[in-house]
């Protein structure tokens, strides 16, 4: 037998036997370059997991999501608990539900506050991020006041300056640090062109400080994901799957609700689960992993259905469809 001929067999053989392993023939068949696992941002079930966080999490589990992204609420003196369970409790049982958590979102109000800067929240934080295992430090929000304050780049610089000292010290910790946008990111400067969004793309180190497109949030704010995509190829880790009322499509961020407060903007928001709104998430996936996303989280900022039963919904919708 030649050389060549045996090489073949050899190969092929080893391409057969990848394909009796459980789930090797849809990984060789199927790979798009997507996350194969699902997740959700567990801000959606804030009110049960209060309730009962270990309940929630088994059923969440048991839907069949194998990643979470967590938030917290720091005060100062805070005791580190996340629903009542302290760090080393909520780890363990994520674990014992076969569940990861590769990012949480946790809020900087006063890092991100010109003249406080304070880091106090940032290190208790950073800590409780890396005892979970989690590899994305994530900043959910800018602090409320700046929700309704102008736009400027002056600010926004000195946001992304401050995302770049954040994740210097997030690196000790084997952390990335990633910011999530609303739509105050994406209100016109005042004093320049552009958006805020696009300054801390700018001006963020493009090594150490990503991205999570919330795909919602950036389409009620008139900007296109894939678009936004292009602009940063690489720097977006996460995406929230989050869809869009069809029967409430308008757009946030225009001249006609200039003057109204991000409070009233908020309670305009109307949400449905993922596949059944106005989003055209297969349009978006096709760009993902060239954008550098790592992570689906489906989430839903006010469920107006049987909660579960929407996530279910929801996650089905991600494994059946847009996975396929």
């Amino acid at each position: 037998m030649s050389t060549s001929r045996r090489s073949f067999l050899q190969q092929a053989s080893m391409i057969a036997a990848g394909m009796m392993l459980p789930g090797g023939l849809s990984a060789f068949a199927k790979e798009n370059g997507l996350p194969k696992k699902i997740g959700i941002q567990l801000y959606t079930m804030r009110d049960q997991l209060d309730k009962n966080a270990k309940e929630t999490l088994t059923r969440i589990a048991k839907i069949g999501y194998q990643e979470v992204e967590t938030y917290y609420g720091y005060q100062p003196g805070d005791p580190g608990k996340f629903w009542g369970l302290p760090v080393k409790e909520l780890k363990a049982l994520l674990k014992s539900l076969n569940i990861v958590s590769p990012s949480g979102h946790y809020g900087l109000n006063h890092f991100l506050t010109k003249g406080n800067e304070k880091d106090d929240e940032l290190k208790a934080q950073v800590e409780y991020a890396a005892e979970l295992g989690q590899k994305y430090f994530v900043v959910p929000a800018l602090p409320f006041p700046e929700w309704d304050a102008p736009a400027t780049a002056d600010y926004y610089k000195f946001v992304s300056d401050q995302l770049n000292k954040a994740a210097e010290y997030c690196k000790k910790s084997g952390l990335h640090v990633a910011y999530h946008n609303h739509f105050w990111e994406f209100k016109p400067l005042t004093d320049a062109t552009g958006t805020g969004y696009e300054v801390m793309l700018k001006n963020t180190d493009k090594s150490s400080v990503f991205f999570e497109l919330d795909c919602f949030w950036a389409i009620k704010s008139g900007f296109d994901p894939v678009k936004l995509f292009a602009q940063a190829p690489g720097r977006f880790f996460a995406l929230h799957v989050k869809d869009i009322d069809k029967a409430k499509q308008e757009v946030l961020v225009s001249p006609e609700n200039a003057n109204k407060k991000a409070m009233e903007l908020l309670s305009m928001a109307s949400f449905a689960d993922v596949g059944t709104g106005a989003v055209d998430f297969k349009r978006i996936l096709a760009k993902a992993p060239a954008a550098g996303v790592k992570h689906l989280y489906v989430e839903q900022d006010r469920i107006v259905t049987e909660p579960f039963q929407s996530i279910t919904n929801s996650y089905k919708y991600v494994r059946n469809t847009l996975l396929k």
